[in-house]
């Protein structure tokens, strides 16, 4: 009988990491040995402090702003206060831009990697460096959907790993030919890490294995490829957005109809 397997572990002992901490040492310390085609997955708030991404910033939604590239949506909570879904400066639409002001010291956030296909890199040039195994790595981060209820984590940097899996001309299990499938690998594999790392459980590393085949020998196309940027973007308007553009477009469209009314009035009376 064949048989697939996956294994997904998140290790106990990562300590609180700091500004300048060699945070590959760390995680190989933690994680123990890994061995050539693993997978380390490894959240976006600990890359963060250890590239010195902690800010002063008293007024959160100030930083939310700084960090904003785009407001999509902006919904009133039944409790009070508001929730922006933006798109920040790496092209990723979620809440608040990313920013984070749980676990840090009082009047800070956290602000998301520069760079995390970068920080990925670096991290796995460091691991194989240290073990010798060649290993692909994800930063992961946590994001909600529009269309369902709940978070989950996906990646948003990677290095060493396809990020995709294109079927696309590809036959099925029936015979037919896969004219759209394309699978969303590192997302897959940041969600799978997401479930054993917890998100109280101080456990911000797990180490996926048992999917080899793809991980590269190379550094591929980081994880901001798969993001949809401009016209991608399918849904790149909240409904108030999209309203408020619209009455805009009708004023002018309207204003234009009226000013061109009173040009043929003028122009008839004259005439």
């Amino acid at each position: 009988m064949s048989v697939a397997e996956i294994r997904c572990w998140a290790p106990d002992g990562v300590p609180e990491i700091h500004a300048g901490d060699d945070l590959a040492a760390i995680l190989v310390t933690a994680t123990g040995r890994l061995e050539a085609g693993d997978v380390v997955v490894v959240s976006s708030k600990v890359v963060s402090k250890a590239e010195g991404r902690q800010v002063v910033a008293d007024d959160r939604e100030q930083a939310i702003t700084d960090e904003t590239v785009r407001v999509v949506a902006v919904r009133e909570q039944p409790g009070g206060g508001v929730t922006r879904i933006v798109e920040n400066r790496l092209g990723i639409v979620g809440a608040a831009a990313g920013v984070d002001s749980s676990n840090v010291e009082p009047g800070t956030v956290l602000l998301l990697p520069v760079d995390p296909d970068e920080s990925a890199a670096r991290l796995r040039t460091a691991l194989i460096a240290v073990t010798g195994a060649p290993v692909g790595v994800v930063v992961s981060d946590t994001l909600g959907r529009p269309w369902r209820r709940g978070q989950t984590d996906v990646a948003i940097g990677a290095a060493g790993i396809r990020v995709v899996d294109d079927l696309r001309g590809l036959p099925d299990a029936n015979g037919r030919t896969m004219g759209v499938t394309v699978v969303a690998v590192a997302d897959e594999i940041a969600a799978l890490a997401d479930l054993v790392k917890g998100k109280a459980e101080n456990r911000p590393v797990a180490v996926v294995r048992g999917l080899g085949e793809h991980v590269l020998d190379v550094d591929g196309p980081g994880a901001r490829s798969i993001v949809r940027l401009g016209n991608e973007d399918m849904f790149r308007q909240g409904s108030a957005e999209a309203y408020a553009e619209g009455y805009r477009n009708g004023y002018a469209e309207g204003s234009q109809e009226t000013s061109g009314s009173s040009d043929d009035e003028v122009d008839g009376g004259a005439w």
